[in-house]
């Protein structure tokens, strides 16, 4: 492994657009039931649903967290609708497998979205069994990424080490609380929308492009 990396024991990883490509957009398929969600919340159209939708995830984090203080949204109800969606865009990458195989020590999912969402994606990707746990915004308590307050919670109930932990995430913005922890972090630049919006070196140690790739460059590229 990457000398710099050998005091790694807990491996981070975001879910959507980092584990699989950017170049997927499976949010076009969540964003079209967010609004649709939206339409039928506020008996509005599209282009005003699209407003609010933005508005939220802007200034709350995510659209769920600003639903859930603007209109009293049940986050169950609303996640379980906008991840209602067919993930026939992503697939398995055998390399991208085969090194988060590779890795020593813990594995962990940190997301915005939740855990039922989240293991269908990982089953999708062939990550099943790859990972100890998943982080999820209900373990958040609806306090989502980058609130500092989610990466202090996950790092308690997971017992994790922020020194020897390394975050990986498309946007760059979350890995500034991950940082400031004392977190290695990892900013996957691949086009996802807004994801180099905040983006400062200064919270970043690691601009990559591709996680297995990435992964295998550091492990030293050897076959398992």
């Amino acid at each position: 492994m990457l000398a710099a990396l050998r005091h790694i024991d807990c491996w981070i990883f975001d879910l959507d657009n980092s584990l699989y490509p950017a170049s997927a957009n499976l949010f076009e398929l969540i964003d079209i039931r967010m609004g649709e969600f939206i339409q039928q919340l506020l008996g509005c159209g599209p282009q005003e649903a699209r407003q609010v939708q933005k508005s939220h995830f802007h200034e709350h984090g995510t659209t769920l967290a600003g639903l859930m203080i603007a209109n009293g949204v049940d986050p169950r109800t609303f996640l379980n609708f906008v991840h209602d969606i067919d993930l026939a865009r992503i697939s398995s990458d055998p390399g991208t497998v085969r090194a988060i195989g590779r890795l020593p020590g813990r594995k962990l999912v940190f997301t915005n979205g939740d855990a039922d969402y989240a293991g269908r994606v990982l089953d999708r990707l062939g990550l099943t069994g790859l990972f100890d746990g998943i982080h999820d915004i209900h373990a958040m308590n609806y306090v989502p990424k980058p609130n500092p307050a989610a990466y202090a919670a996950m790092c308690a109930l997971h017992g994790i080490e922020p020194k020897t932990a390394l975050f990986v995430e498309d946007m760059a913005r979350n890995l500034a609380p991950a940082k400031a922890l004392g977190m290695t972090t990892v900013w996957i630049d691949n086009g996802s929308e807004l994801g180099d919006h905040e983006a400062d070196p200064a919270f970043i140690d690691y601009r990559i492009a591709d996680i297995g790739a990435w992964l295998d460059e550091i492990m030293g590229n050897q076959a398992q």
